[in-house]
């Protein structure tokens, strides 16, 4: 026999599952809206319908009966359960979400510029970005797809966004004020920006570089030291030393005439920004436009 045949009162049992969590009928009002003795009466309406107490009336409250136990554990499942599939089919009416992981360079230098084409193209995606200024690691977080800086061993299995090809950068008025760097030596003589890698990145630094270009020992001296790559452009771009521009992240600012790229200083790696699908089983069209689209940028 259903409820319906029992003719018990959807809202006597709202009534109820409040009052059996609060173990207080004035509680329950409170939350209901409702007051004290209204929810007295639901309650005792219900214990009338079902035959059963479900309630011991003690001092300063109520206490639920053997019967109101069994009870309030199925009003608390059946509830929840309905909680879920209306949540499931909310969803289904709702803008498909991406959550997309890099780091703070990228996001800022490569894919904001970027972004608005792929929103123009799919306005019905609401994408969210996540960074962070150092490692990028996806795991055991709500992520879609991370853009991220790869070893070559990783790269061989991920689609490559671009290769790490450094060359130092620095502002036209920096130029003017130290003269022309024709080689790594006088390089090595002038104020370098340096990012720092505190979660054991493997982008270049100044001695990785200094050795991959000349096979030189740099060591290191004391200036700008930034955890920051963005800051690390910002005073790049102010004057106050050179920086190790990443192609792919700086070229806007070179051809906006904001920085001046050494580019005859250039070094390559085999490392660099690769393109992770974080559950390759998941074949949301969301995700799938967006890596279609990166590839396409690239």
């Amino acid at each position: 026999m259903s409820l319906m045949d029992r003719k018990v009162s959807p809202n006597g049992l709202r009534v109820f599952a409040s009052a059996a969590r609060h173990l207080s009928f004035t509680a329950a009002a409170q939350e209901l809206r409702s007051t004290q003795s209204a929810v007295s009466q639901q309650v005792r309406a219900l214990e009338e319908e079902l035959g059963v107490r479900l309630f011991d009336r003690v001092y300063r409250g109520v206490r639920l009966t053997e019967s109101g136990q069994l009870l309030s554990a199925s009003v608390r499942e059946g509830f929840s359960i309905m909680e879920k599939t209306i949540e499931q089919l909310q969803q289904r009416h709702r803008n498909p979400r991406l959550n997309i992981l890099t780091d703070f360079s990228l996001a800022s230098y490569w894919l904001m510029p970027r972004l608005p084409t792929f929103r123009r193209d799919h306005p019905h995606i609401d994408v969210r970005i996540m960074t962070n200024h150092g490692e990028v690691d996806w795991h055991g977080q709500e992520v879609d797809v991370a853009i991220a800086f790869c070893d070559a061993r990783t790269l061989e299995t991920r689609p490559r966004l671009f290769h790490e090809d450094v060359f130092p950068v620095c502002s036209p008025g920096f130029l003017d004020t130290h003269g022309a760097i024709e080689d790594s030596a006088r390089l090595a003589e002038l104020p370098l920006l340096m990012l720092t890698a505190d979660q054991g990145q493997g982008w270049l630094d100044w001695s990785g570089y200094f050795d991959r270009l000349a096979g030189m020992t740099y060591g290191e001296p004391s200036e700008l030291v930034f955890n920051n790559y963005t800051l690390l452009i910002q005073a790049a771009i102010a004057g106050q030393g050179v920086g190790l521009g990443w192609q792919g992240l700086v070229d806007d600012l070179i051809e906006r005439d904001m920085l001046v790229g050494l580019e005859h200083l250039r070094v390559a790696t085999s490392s660099g920004y690769g393109l992770i699908d974080v559950d390759p089983s998941d074949g949301a069209p969301a995700k799938r436009a967006f890596l279609d689209w990166v590839i396409a940028h690239r």
